[in-house]
């Protein structure tokens, strides 16, 4: 569990708010706090997770198709506890660094697609 590290700026917690609409929007999904951080789960299994505090904001995703492209990234690093070597990318930013919002949303879309059962992905855009 995340020790409790303080609030988060106040554009932390914007760009959190906006990333948590973005992944709720998709079928089925629901929110949960496992550890103390902010996951988005389709049918039990976790697309997203997300945390902003005083240490930043940091939002882990997996990225099957553009893990190799997120990594070249200065903010992504290959997510711990052997995730990364599957696709997880986990995406990091101080608090006074702005994340790129609209491309962790690309991101959050990817990790949804591919974790999402097919029939779900099936009722998505191309």
């Amino acid at each position: 569990m995340r020790e409790d590290r303080g609030p988060a700026t106040a554009a932390h917690r914007k760009a959190e708010e906006a990333l948590r609409q973005f992944a709720l929007g998709y079928p089925e999904t629901v929110e949960e706090f496992p550890w103390g951080e902010r996951v988005v789960k389709v049918r039990k299994k976790v697309f997203v997770f997300m945390t902003a505090d005083s240490t930043g904001l940091h939002v882990t995703t997996k990225l099957p198709d553009s893990a190799p492209f997120a990594l070249s990234h200065p903010f992504a690093t290959p997510t711990g506890y052997g995730l990364g070597k599957s696709g997880w990318v986990s995406a990091a930013f101080a608090p006074k660094e702005r994340p790129p919002v609209d491309l962790l949303c690309e991101w959050i879309d990817e990790s949804y697609r591919a974790i999402a059962p097919k029939t779900l992905v099936k009722q998505l855009p191309a």
